[in-house]
């Protein structure tokens, strides 16, 4: 009877035990699930432009635009004015040059000279890639300027020694996104000619991805006596542009000492 009644007792420890550990394992904490962390690599280009911008060079532009005694476009009814009296002219698309369609159609005006430019970089990269280049941004009025400041910290002031150039209708912001590394190189060894003679003063803009090109009144002239009259037509770009290096506002000082 007693060794009865203590197998009861064990068979109830048991049967306990085993209950008792089927009630932990419901309560077991189950520790979280934490998903896995992909770090990608992020391919970071290297900037390293041949035209970088500078306060040096903001100068330069503004102080060919008070060489040239041009006016800072204050309004659109300024502007207007300068494109009746054709000061301002349209920038035409053709299979060599786009404009960016966002760009409104009272903006897509320029200097003459500036327009010679882009006719002259269109043609010569359609050549060379059978592609077009695309213009983003002409001539801007100060109104227009101030507004964009208020989004893009980097952008030029309305006034001042550091004004933009675009004010002035001489320049041209060209795309350079989705460019290959060979038709941005072609680009730079295109322009730097032009700047070594102080026909122009491009910049490579790093957040926009443009090359910002002032272009010197001076182009107009060089353009004709330098295609039309000096050379033959055969002559390579090269050739063409191999006058000594000069400062973006001496080019009259060249022309001086051609004269003698």
């Amino acid at each position: 009877m007693v060794k009865n009644r203590t197998r009861r007792i064990c068979l109830g420890l048991l049967l306990a035990a085993v209950v008792c550990g089927q009630a932990f394992a419901l309560h077991e904490s189950v520790p979280p699930h934490h998903p896995r962390r992909v770090h990608r690599r992020t391919r970071h280009v290297r900037w390293n432009p041949v035209f970088r911008p500078s306060r040096e060079s903001l100068l330069r532009q503004n102080e060919e635009i008070n060489r040239l005694d041009l006016p800072r476009i204050q309004n659109d009814e300024q502007l207007r004015e300068l494109i009746a009296n054709q000061e301002l002219l349209p920038i035409v698309e053709n299979r060599s040059l786009r404009i960016a369609p966002g760009l409104v159609a009272d903006r897509r005006y320029c200097r003459p000279w500036t327009r010679d430019f882009l006719e002259d970089l269109s043609e010569a990269y359609y050549d060379e890639f059978h592609d077009q280049i695309q213009v983003n941004s002409a001539v801007r009025t100060v109104k227009v300027q101030k507004k964009l400041r208020r989004h893009n910290r980097n952008a030029a002031p309305e006034s001042g020694e550091l004004a933009s150039s675009h004010l002035a209708g001489i320049t041209v912001d060209i795309q350079r996104r989705g460019m290959t590394r060979q038709q941005i190189q072609w680009m730079e060894a295109y322009m730097m000619p032009l700047k070594e003679q102080g026909l122009i003063e491009p910049e490579e803009e790093r957040r926009q991805w443009v090359f910002h090109v002032a272009v010197s009144g001076h182009y107009a002239d060089w353009r004709e006596q330098r295609l039309f009259a000096n050379y033959p037509q055969d002559e390579s770009w090269e050739a063409l542009t191999s006058l000594e290096p000069v400062s973006f506002q001496s080019y009259e000082l060249l022309q001086l000492d051609s004269t003698k």
